[in-house]
């Protein structure tokens, strides 16, 4: 008999009928309406055939209360495909992830590489290039020309004399030339310098004037320190008995004592924290600005105090660095706990404090000498204190001469 057509699509078996005379069994079955092919008797009691599968419940029928027996050797078909796919659904799963894991890694930008221009200009040209959306990590269908890219990088950078924009696979390469700018300085006006604060002199280093005041001289704050405004020697104009004075910008550093007045609370109940051991660690793994949790597969609840510690890897491939980074978060449970500060323990947290901001309003140049308590009060639990604190800084303040008095 010839193959049915289309019987792949319903699934084709493959029997084997044992039994005196098989065949007997096979002409039953065909006068039933079942449709047989490939019909062969491989021995004198033993005959094969091709049916299609949804003839088999029938033959199972056929063989019930008969002398013959049934065996099913090889099953052919869409139907018997789809069932052993379902046994491998794992891996079909694995495959497809990978596909679009290649995918989403294929449309990215791995790397973008700036050259030929100085280290500020780069750090420039790439800030820009964040703003157009080009950055590792960045999916490159949502990227405009490397054309129009050169072209916003020329309107937008002006410092740029030339850049070329070349994509090549996942990666941005540029290569700039940068303008040359000759800026001249301006030199600076007649100027005095003044004192910023009031003050006692402690040093002095002037590079360019005529000083008006010397070391242990107490100056008020506006005093005139270094005078722009120099004599010329044996020029005097007689008939007008004018001295004339030559003109420059004063410059140095001019060192004094001064004073401030700071107030500060300070709780006599101090708040600590103490970790007791608990842990919990999340990691993620990031491409760009997607990131998929990796472990734990499940949300874990948080501590209901806690320290958060984050750590972030860039995948590194013998120095090939791709935008895939891997984070783990370790949040850390605490426990915060409450300690009693004696009178003195307190004072002395407040003069830190109070020299810790006043250090930091004033800068890194000034130097803190000494601290005195003038006053303090203990009201709600609280410390204040009133304290007087010595400083040696740079009070000297540029101030421009009216060249037109």
């Amino acid at each position: 008999m010839k193959s049915v057509k289309g019987s792949y699509l319903s699934g084709v078996v493959e029997i084997q009928v044992t039994g005196d005379h098989p065949e007997q069994f096979l002409q039953q079955c065909a006068r039933n309406g079942i449709m047989l092919w490939e019909i062969k008797k491989v021995h004198v009691n033993q005959c094969t055939a091709s049916v299609l599968l949804k003839d088999v419940k029938e033959i199972r029928k056929l063989r019930r209360g008969s002398k013959f027996k049934i065996h099913f050797l090889n099953k052919h078909g869409l139907p018997f495909f789809k069932k052993r796919v379902g046994r491998k659904k794992p891996l079909l799963i694995g495959l497809l992830l990978s596909l679009l894991l290649f995918f989403i890694l294929s449309n990215m930008v791995w790397q973008v590489t700036v050259t030929g221009v100085p280290e500020e200009l780069e750090n420039k040209i790439k800030e820009q290039l964040t703003s157009y959306g080009v950055y590792p990590g960045a999916f490159t269908f949502s990227i405009e020309s490397p054309n129009q890219i050169q072209q916003l990088l020329l309107e937008d950078v002006p410092e740029l004399l030339w850049i070329g924009v070349d994509k090549k696979g996942t990666s941005f390469y540029l290569e700039g030339v940068e303008k040359l700018i000759i800026e001249k300085e301006e030199p600076a006006g007649p100027r005095h310098l003044v004192a910023g604060k009031s003050g006692v002199i402690q040093y002095m280093y002037v590079k360019k004037g005529m000083p008006e005041v010397t070391v242990n001289d107490v100056v008020e704050k506006g005093d005139v320190l270094v005078s722009g405004a120099i004599e010329k020697l044996n020029i005097i104009d007689e008939e007008e008995d004018k001295q004339e004075f030559e003109l420059v910008a004063a410059d140095g550093e001019i060192i004094a004592t001064t004073w401030y007045k700071a107030e500060v609370n300070v709780p006599l109940t101090a708040e600590h924290v103490e970790l007791t051991g608990n842990t919990n660690e999340k990691y993620r793994i990031k491409f760009g600005s997607l990131s998929i949790p990796i472990w734990p597969p499940t949300r874990f609840e948080h501590f209901e105090h806690e320290l958060i510690e984050t750590d972030e890897y860039q995948l590194d491939i013998f120095g090939w660095r791709p935008p895939i980074y891997f984070t783990a978060e370790k949040r850390l449970e605490s426990t915060p706990w409450y300690s009693e500060r004696t009178r003195e323990e307190a004072i002395q947290a407040g003069i830190r404090q109070a020299k810790k901001d006043l250090q930091r309003r004033l800068g890194k140049d000034a130097e803190i000498i000494t601290e005195k308590v003038l006053h303090e009060t203990i009201r709600h639990g609280k410390v204040k204190l009133s304290l007087y604190i010595t400083v040696e800084e740079n009070i000297a303040v540029e101030q421009p001469i009216n060249q037109g008095d």
